[in-house]
């Protein structure tokens, strides 16, 4: 089978207005409560879209650890690529794909870092391997497979169990101005409700497929 003739009929669901919650958060929640029910593998994986200084854009897959009215927080090194950009540019997009659901949304805003409290919170309660492999990951830094293991090892040694948080690890906050949802329907005639941000309120929109 040729590549071009992979294809999906999307049947399960449909996305109308009269469904539409007005909060996009409350509908962002109800839908990751359906993918948690429906067993979707890792709900909580999101493409990360972020720029550099030069315009150029790059994407990788991250965990939400954390939503609300304030927005979709994520932990990363600082001084990873993505750290890098979103110095340069703190703004970013995220994309939750739902597969089995045949649902997807994107989220648009403005990214900043978290509270220094909210940063050593979560860290500190992350498995003892995970924080010390923080310590020992220059992420996006060109490393061969034996210096990594030779750099955890020497923070194990120095840590134990017990390690600070590294200066150059913490979280980043995402502040939606828009969302999309996203349902699949038949004949590539998909749903798409696009939530703006106007003033205190959000206007919902329908976009054509």
């Amino acid at each position: 089978m040729s590549v071009s003739d992979l294809r999906q009929s999307y049947e399960k669901h449909v996305l109308l207005e009269s469904q539409a919650l007005a909060s996009p958060f409350a509908q962002f929640a109800l839908w990751f409560d359906e993918a948690l029910a429906a067993k979707v593998p890792e709900p909580n994986a999101m493409t990360l879209a972020t720029v550099d200084a030069h315009g150029q854009p790059s994407a990788r897959i991250v965990l939400v650890k954390g939503f609300d009215e304030r927005g979709f927080t994520f932990f990363t090194n600082y001084e990873s690529r993505k750290g890098l950009d979103l110095q340069a540019e703190p703004r970013a997009s995220l994309l939750f794909f739902w597969q089995p659901l045949e649902r997807q949304v994107r989220i648009e805003g403005v990214v900043e870092k978290v509270p220094t409290e909210e940063s050593d919170a979560y860290y500190h309660s992350r498995p003892a391997g995970s924080r010390i492999g923080a310590w020992a990951s220059r992420q996006s830094q060109p490393i061969t497979r034996e210096e990594l293991e030779a750099r955890e090892q020497e923070f194990r040694e120095r840590y134990g169990d017990a390690p600070p948080r590294p200066p150059h690890w913490g979280g980043y906050r995402l502040k939606p101005t828009a969302f999309e949802f996203w349902q699949g329907r038949p004949s590539r005639l998909h749903d798409r409700l696009r939530y703006v941000a106007d003033g205190p309120a959000w206007k919902i929109e329908r976009l054509s497929p």
